[in-house]
């Protein structure tokens, strides 16, 4: 008998083709999330399971499935994962580390300039029928000469510090641990507090992974201490950046204009997650701006992420530990 696995969410043909070559694929041809009673009911006897972003993956979930001996995840960040319950059941855990980092950062300056400079407003102009040829309208702030802080440098924070180094930015960051000083140099950026960061930034990107330090970093504190006028672009986590004070601050003019990718309702992880994004952040067209989680959907991105968490499948199937392995099971389910 062939091994079972169990593919929670669509993905593109070519990716169930090289399962198959040694596996009994059952797929998820919708491009919805299925409720988490199907995905146990295809998994409960399933080998492996490749996972994906929406899924949260606990102990009860794990005991209801016990062949399992790898969630390959096609994804970085894995908070709404049990990993440690994964390790003391023997099953491999293992996600795709590297292949998300460039279309993030180039998303985010995406997100940056379509803000400060109106493209959706402008857009919808034209659509309206209303454009009779330029008129002295929708002045937006430029980057050339403005400040912009990123919290937290790690591959994405750099890679975007990278693509902006021609921009003629000031670039200010605050981490834990410094950027080489060669980089530094190079960059022209800045390591500052937290309190530095925003006091001085016309543009404040958090490049963070959710934890609970992280979970609201942004609040109606921090929001308070930006710059004001400023931007804040958000395409980490929907946690990291608490929505109803970013509606608050908006409304109030502190806060110049918000962009984001993630949102807090997605925190599938979160007992207390909204429901929904707030309705006075929907509403508000004309200092935001929004994209449904479109960080790596860039398609040769895509298909590599689900090729590399099969080939993680494909390698703890086979007796070897997965490349994109993160955890080491005491005792792996044979």
């Amino acid at each position: 008998m062939k091994p079972k696995v169990v593919i929670t969410h669509w993905v593109h043909p070519e990716i169930i083709d090289l399962l198959q070559t040694v596996a009994q694929v059952i797929p998820n041809t919708t491009r919805d999330t299925l409720p988490r009673a199907e995905v146990l009911r295809r998994a409960q006897d399933a080998d492996a399971l490749m996972a994906f972003m929406p899924d949260s993956i606990d102990a009860a979930f794990l005991d209801a499935c016990p062949k399992l001996r790898i969630i390959g995840a096609a994804l970085k960040g894995y908070d709404n994962f049990d990993v440690d319950g994964c390790t003391r059941r023997g099953i491999w855990f293992s996600i795709v580390p590297d292949l998300l980092t460039i279309p993030t950062a180039e998303l985010t300056i995406g997100l940056l300039l379509g803000l400060t400079r109106h493209v959706l407003q402008g857009d919808r102009r034209i659509r309206s029928g209303s454009f009779q040829g330029w008129r002295p309208e929708l002045y937006g702030c430029g980057l050339t000469g403005r400040t912009l802080g990123i919290i937290g440098m790690g591959a994405v924070g750099r890679a975007i510090v990278k693509r902006l180094a021609g921009f003629d930015m000031q670039l200010v960051y605050c981490d834990r641990r410094p950027l080489d000083a060669d980089l530094e140099r190079a960059w022209g950026a800045r390591r500052a507090t937290l309190e530095e960061l925003l006091a001085s930034s016309d543009f404040v990107v958090p490049m963070l992974p959710m934890t609970q330090e992280t979970q609201h970093l942004i609040h109606a504190g921090t929001l308070a201490q930006m710059k004001r006028g400023s931007y804040l672009i958000n395409a980490c986590r929907g946690s990291v950046v608490d929505e109803q004070a970013v509606a608050d601050a908006l409304a109030s003019g502190h806060l110049g204009g918000y962009a984001a990718d993630v949102f807090e309702m997605e925190e599938w992880q979160r007992s207390d997650r909204p429901a929904g994004i707030p309705q006075a952040l929907l509403d508000n067209t004309g200092q935001t701006l929004f994209t449904p989680h479109l960080g790596s959907a860039v398609k040769e991105v895509r298909i590599e992420i689900e090729r590399e968490a099969a080939r993680n499948i494909l390698q703890a199937l086979g007796g070897q530990r997965p490349s994109g392995a993160i955890n080491d099971p005491a005792a792996v389910v044979a």
